[in-house]
């Protein structure tokens, strides 16, 4: 039996009623064909030197923090270390366009925005480092606990964001995530979600061409990412992730528009991860030396210093001062991180519910007993002597 041939059949309409309209003009929430830049352009004669001078600094900084942490991974005081060299600019412009009473909502690999705004370079890495759940108090810091299941983070900042404006809170939520989150159905709950709420939240999707060994071509045959936002009803801006000052200026407009009750916006910045997707990754089965050495000619502390020395903003002494500064920071994090932590196992069970569930507390007497068991064997060995 045809559709023509059911029941009422006549009353059938293929095509929507006359009064059906799109709810939202796709026109304006269309990325720009090309990520905008500002530096080597006409724009950058708006830029605030101060804010530029700020950038590069931390730039300079947040490089030799990934070349660290890095090493430490080599020498066995992290477990495992996501680079994000070559992608600093996202990094640091993602910490500084919020107010202190925004929230971040970082990924696995961004540890370095969360240095950015202000978390203290080691407590970054303590779940790196296997020590914790993770090294410090999100509401202290507003910065939710770094994400290692793609995109899970994102609903949650969703779910931040509308609750604060239902509260009457002035807060926006800055939500971090990799390509390959993308291709999580997270994402796009997170997306649909903030949309149809008109949360205050920004999401920043880091292109950075990979999705561990999967390249974006074989994730979405969409022009590009950030074209998904208009399925969901909000703008979509394409940058260039390696330009400092573009992703500030984008972010910087994207979290006014959230503030103002505009809603959700999706940020794609093209950039490129120039290390290994952590130390445990070899990259050279899935690319070439040739493609990552062409990115290096774009790379974004490079791009940050040609430009301000070339306005006679920065000098020699001033280049000299970044770099000095960021190997401060670098060997306060060998020192503290080459000393071994002092951890009680107990606190396995200290932060997991305000109130600690049947099957937990069952647990939490069993590891003691476990404990108790093990001290009282090396008193034994010891001659007596308990521990």
């Amino acid at each position: 039996m045809t559709v023509q041939e059911l029941p009422g059949a006549a009353a059938y309409r293929p095509t929507p009623p006359p009064a059906w309209k799109p709810l939202t003009d796709p026109a304006p929430l269309l990325p720009d064909p090309e990520p905008y830049r500002v530096l080597g352009t006409d724009a950058v004669a708006d830029a605030d030197p101060e804010l530029l001078l700020r950038l590069y600094a931390e730039l300079v900084r947040g490089r030799r923090y990934n070349a660290q942490a890095t090493a430490l991974t080599k020498q066995g005081r992290l477990a495992v270390y996501p680079s994000s060299t070559g992608q600093e600019a996202c990094e640091i412009a993602a910490a500084l366009v919020l107010e202190e009473r925004d929230w971040l909502f970082p990924s696995y690999r961004d540890t370095l925005a969360a240095v950015a705004r202000g978390l203290d370079p080691v407590e970054a890495l303590t779940l790196l480092r296997g020590d914790r759940h993770t090294g410090y108090d999100p509401r202290t810091h507003r910065i939710a606990p770094l994400c290692t299941p793609l995109a899970t983070q994102l609903p949650h900042a969703v779910g931040l964001a509308h609750a604060a404006r239902l509260k009457g809170d002035d807060v926006v939520a800055l939500a971090m995530v990799g390509d390959g989150g993308t291709s999580e159905g997270d994402f796009h709950e997170a997306l649909n979600f903030a949309a149809v709420w008109k949360a205050p939240v920004v999401f920043l999707v880091q292109n950075n061409g990979f999705a561990i060994s999967v390249p974006l071509a074989k994730q979405t045959a969409a022009p590009s990412l950030a074209h998904k936002a208009v399925g969901y009803g909000m703008p979509g801006r394409l940058v260039d992730g390696n330009d400092a000052a573009a992703v500030h200026q984008v972010l910087s407009e994207a979290v006014a528009r959230a503030r103002s009750g505009g809603g959700p916006t999706l940020v794609e910045a093209v950039t490129y991860r120039m290390d290994a997707h952590t130390n445990a990754d070899d990259a050279t089965r899935y690319r070439g030396d040739s493609e990552v050495d062409a990115w290096r000619d774009h790379d974004p502390v490079q791009l940050m210093e040609r430009e301000l020395t070339g306005r006679g903003l920065l000098d020699d002494e001033g280049v000299e001062e970044a770099r000095a500064a960021a190997e401060r920071m670098a060997a306060a994090l060998r020192e503290r991180m080459n000393a071994d932590p002092v951890l009680d196992p107990m606190d396995l069970f200290t932060h997991v519910y305000a109130e600690q569930t049947a099957q937990l507390r069952e647990q939490a007497a069993r590891l003691r007993q476990e404990l108790a068991a093990e001290n009282d064997q090396h008193g034994t060995e010891d001659g007596g002597t308990a521990r």
